[in-house]
């Protein structure tokens, strides 16, 4: 097996792990008087699972003014499982999406793609601060190209880039709304038909598929209650092997939702991604969409 299937199987089960004790844990969990929950901490699983798909279709028919006939949709999930008891906390979250975008006569083109499963274990050994291993991986579902005229270039695919990164060091967390954690931290990029640019070494002459560096991570989230109906997250993901500040990798994810109705929502997403081995510029990208939403868990 691949080391690149391995890690994915290895963060996949992880996850699925703690789905299946969290089942298991709710289903023999005993029904407990209103006294006996006011005076016990509330330990034990916390899960939450929403998906949304967001569509917008537009077409003329001898429209004087001009303009291309168009259809865009998009598909979102994401899930958090959190085992908090009284001396540890396992966080276990994950972010699918998938969307596309077809216009006049030509094909269908995707318009965001990310896979992105992370799980923390925190160890709680003070009120605020305390120690924590980490692992996170991201990907993608399809083929992405470079489009050109007349042509288009194939540059990556499933697991054609991967990033995974294991790190372990302290964690502050002084409320629900704001987390910050620190720590050494093992990255790995791996490629298969397309190390250029993400894994190979410009500097030598053979062509690398796989990087693996080694440096300090710094990740912070910001859940944010901005009205009853509003919600702001942010995700800000820091890691520098210490060798220059201009090489430190950035990925900050900002996501504003707004629930109109039960199930109709309103969500901006802005991103800026920085990664001097892919490209010596910032990379920005921003969506805004409207579309139903729906609760699992």
């Amino acid at each position: 097996m691949k080391l690149t299937h391995l890690l994915t199987v290895m963060l996949i089960i992880l996850i699925a792990v703690s789905f299946v004790f969290a089942q298991e844990e709710t289903q023999t969990e005993e029904p407990k008087t209103e006294e006996a929950q006011k005076e016990e901490p509330k330990y034990g699983w916390q899960k939450s699972m929403v998906g949304g798909i967001n569509l917008t279709q537009t077409s003329f028919d001898n429209w004087a003014q001009g303009g291309e006939n168009q259809v865009a949709w998009q598909l979102n999930l994401n899930f958090k499982f959190v085992n908090d008891q009284e001396k540890t906390n396992w966080a276990n979250s994950g972010k699918f999406t998938y969307g596309s975008t077809q216009t006049g006569d030509q094909d269908a083109r995707k318009s965001i793609d990310e896979i992105k499963l992370e799980s923390v274990f925190t160890y709680k050994v003070a009120k605020y601060i305390n120690p924590f291993v980490a692992a996170t991986g991201e990907t993608q579902f399809a083929p992405g190209y470079n489009y050109g005229e007349d042509t288009r270039v194939q540059i990556s695919e499933f697991m054609d880039p991967a990033y995974f990164r294991e790190s372990a060091g302290m964690g502050y967390k002084p409320n629900d709304i704001f987390q910050t954690r620190l720590g050494i931290a093992f990255k790995q990029t791996i490629t298969g038909d397309y190390p250029v640019p993400y894994a190979d070494d410009p500097d030598t002459e053979e062509i690398e598929k796989t990087k693996n560096e080694v440096g300090a991570e710094s990740v912070t989230d910001l859940n944010w209650k901005i009205a009853e109906n509003t919600l702001y997250t942010s995700k800000l993901e820091l890691f520098s092997t210490l060798s220059a500040f201009n090489e430190t990798d950035v990925n900050w994810d900002n996501v504003v939702s707004t629930k109109v109705t039960e199930y109709i929502s309103v969500n901006f997403n802005f991103k800026l991604f920085y990664d001097r081995d892919i490209s010596k510029q910032r990379q920005i990208k921003q969506a805004l969409a409207v579309g139903l939403t729906y609760t699992f868990l």
